[in-house]
């Protein structure tokens, strides 16, 4: 019998780190569903190339924030058979000093961050623990490991992310579901172009900004057949950022 194709919900998988995960997955030979909040002739362009890969690709429009939405997104495109592996790498970043910080960056932040993997992950949970497998894959931060000052809300939002891993994956495991987290440090992408390298490389071990591509290489892992001992771990990448 023909082997079943395995598929890959990637949620925020059409820009930066996201989008890189999206192709290496589909390089690794699933079916993509990539989500952005709007089309754009950037989702558009990233849908090409996974086809040039020999891949299907989807793009799923929704704002994480919005439950119901949401819900009924993933209910369209999978029915009663959720993806085999699921990615979230939604955030956003709003940075302030905490006593400066009005409520809407503290809102938007942990909506996005933290709230939106609840709306975007748990309805498919059932439907992986009926078929007893699945991986589930969160991006957070060295931020949510170390605590960044001006960022409390994302620290916080990060540092939720991983305390819900490695519970999840304590829930999950006997059925054969592995959760696990990637950390990542300072990664170029279009959310830290500004950023002030002369300050920020002296604290790196390896003197350099990361590429996207390297976060990929490790989702990659974590979702494949080397990986299948690793239950509710937190992989960081991020040249020694946070050791």
């Amino acid at each position: 019998m023909e082997e079943k194709t395995r598929t890959a919900l990637v949620v925020g998988g059409c820009r930066g780190i996201g989008r890189a995960i999206t192709l290496r997955l589909a390089e690794d030979g699933f079916d993509v569903y990539p989500t952005c909040r709007k089309s754009s002739e950037a989702a558009e362009q990233l849908a090409q190339e996974v086809r040039g890969l020999g891949r299907k690709c989807t793009i799923l429009e929704f704002d994480v924030r919005d439950r119901a939405g949401v819900r009924k997104a993933l209910d369209d495109a999978f029915a009663d058979d959720p993806p085999d592996a699921v990615v979230y790498n939604s955030g956003i970043t709003k940075d302030n000093l905490f006593v400066f910080m009005d409520g809407a960056e503290w809102d938007d932040v942990i909506d996005t961050n933290l709230q939106g993997f609840y709306n975007t992950v748990q309805p498919l949970v059932f439907g992986m623990l009926a078929r007893r497998s699945g991986r589930i894959v969160v991006i957070s931060s060295a931020s949510g490991q170390s605590g960044q000052a001006g960022q409390v809300n994302y620290s916080a939002s990060k540092a939720g992310l991983i305390g819900a891993v490695k519970a999840l994956a304590r829930e999950t495991g006997r059925k054969g579901i592995l959760v696990n987290a990637v950390a990542p440090g300072v990664i170029e992408t279009e959310m830290t172009k500004e950023l002030p390298k002369d300050k920020i490389l002296p604290i790196i071990p390896l003197q350099r900004f990361g590429k996207a591509a390297e976060v990929a290489g490790v989702v990659s892992f974590l979702c494949g057949k080397d990986s299948t001992y690793v239950q509710g771990q937190v992989i960081a990448v991020n040249g020694g950022l946070v050791i």
